[in-house]
C-alpha cells in the first residue's frame, strides 16, 4: 500500500456501483456483531462501559498510526482536520461510548432495533450536508421512522413514561455515528477510505487515552476469556477494520446506494444476540424492527428518485 492507495480518487476507470455495494455490505457485516459483543463486554461489571468505549478506540489508534507511518500517507490540509474531527466526534467518541453505556442495561436485541433507525438518520445526514432538496416523501419515511424507532423503546421498557436511560444513549449514538457516516463518506473521496477513519483515531487518540486511564483507575477492567475477545473484536474489528469496507463502499457510492446496505445491520445484529447471547426474540420485538427498517428503506430509496 502507498499514497496512490486511496479508494477512488486515482483510479484511472471508475469502480462500478456493485463494488461499492459489495464492500459496504462487508462493512455492515462487520459492524453487526458490535452491540452483541459490547453486551458481552460489559456483561457483569467487569469492564466499565468507560474503558469499553474508550479503550477500543486507542487500541485502533495504535494500528492506526502504524498503517499510515508504513505507507507513508500525505497529512490532511487545512479544513480537513475540521472535517476528520466530526468524523472522530461521530464514530469514534460518540457511537462506542453512548453504546457501551446503553448495553449495560439494554438487551442487544433492543438496541439493534433503536440503531436500525441509522440508515435514515444517515441520509437525511448527508441531504443535509450536500444540500440536496429531496422529495417531501423522503422527509414523510424519515419522520415515520424516528416514531417507530421511538414506540418501539417506550413500550420495549414497559410503557409510555418508562424511557430508560439506555434509549436515550442509543438514540444518541444514532445520531452520532450518522454525523459520523455522512462525513467520513464524503471525506473518505478525498483521503481515501482507510485513511480517513485512521487519521480520526489518531486525532482522537490523546482524548481516549486519557479516559481510558481515568476508566481503568475508577474501576480496573477483568473479565473472561470470551469478554477480552469481544473487546479485541470492538477494537480491531469494529473500531479499525470494518470502516476500510464501510467507508470505502461510501467513496465508491453512490452513497444513497450503499447505506442502503445498513438495512441488513439490525437483522444481522439481532440474529447474533439471539445466537451467541441467547436472548429470546419476541414479537414485539420483530414488529418494531421490521417497522424501523421498512421506514428507513422508504426514505432512502425516496431520496434516490
Amino acid at each position: 500500500m502507498n499514497n496512490q492507495s486511496s479508494a477512488i480518487a486515482e483510479l484511472k476507470q471508475p469502480l462500478s456501483s456493485r463494488n461499492g455495494l459489495w464492500w459496504g455490505l462487508l462493512g455492515v457485516a462487520a459492524f453487526s456483531f458490535t452491540v452483541p459483543l459490547t453486551r458481552v463486554a460489559v456483561a457483569d461489571g467487569a469492564m466499565s462501559p468507560l474503558f469499553v468505549g474508550a479503550a477500543r478506540a486507542v487500541i485502533a489508534a495504535l494500528l492506526a498510526a502504524i498503517a499510515l507511518g508504513i505507507t507513508r500517507q500525505r497529512f490532511p490540509k487545512g479544513v480537513q482536520w475540521f472535517r476528520l474531527a466530526v468524523v472522530a466526534g461521530g464514530v469514534v467518541i460518540g457511537f462506542p461510548l453512548l453504546t457501551s453505556f446503553a448495553m449495560t442495561t439494554a438487551p442487544a436485541s433492543h438496541g439493534a432495533v433503536v440503531i436500525a433507525l441509522l440508515p435514515a438518520a444517515t441520509a437525511v445526514v448527508a441531504v443535509l450536508r450536500t444540500g440536496e432538496r429531496p422529495r417531501l416523501s423522503f422527509w414523510l419515511a424519515a419522520g415515520l421512522g424516528a416514531i417507530a424507532a421511538i414506540v418501539f423503546a417506550v413500550l420495549h421498557s414497559g410503557g409510555f413514561g418508562s424511557l430508560h436511560t439506555a434509549d436515550l444513549y442509543l438514540f444518541g449514538a444514532v445520531i452520532a455515528a450518522a454525523i459520523g457516516y455522512a462525513e467520513g463518506g464524503l471525506l473518505a473521496r478525498e483521503l481515501g477510505a482507510w485513511q480517513t477513519v485512521s487519521w480520526a483515531l489518531v486525532l482522537a487518540a490523546p482524548l481516549m487515552a486519557l479516559l481510558t486511564a481515568i476508566s481503568m483507575v475508577q474501576q480496573p477492567p477483568t473479565g473472561t476469556p470470551v469478554q477480552w475477545l469481544s473487546f479485541a473484536y470492538l477494537a480491531v474489528v469494529s473500531m479499525f477494520l470494518g470502516f476500510f469496507a464501510w467507508y470505502r463502499g461510501l467513496a465508491i457510492g453512490p452513497m444513497a446506494h450503499v447505506s442502503q446496505t445498513q438495512l441488513a445491520q439490525p437483522v444481522m445484529s439481532i440474529l447474533w444476540a439471539a445466537l451467541l447471547l441467547h436472548e429470546s426474540i419476541s414479537i414485539g420485538t420483530i414488529i418494531g424492527g421490521v417497522a424501523v427498517i421498512a421506514c428507513a428503506l422508504l426514505a432512502v430509496r425516496s431520496r434516490q428518485l
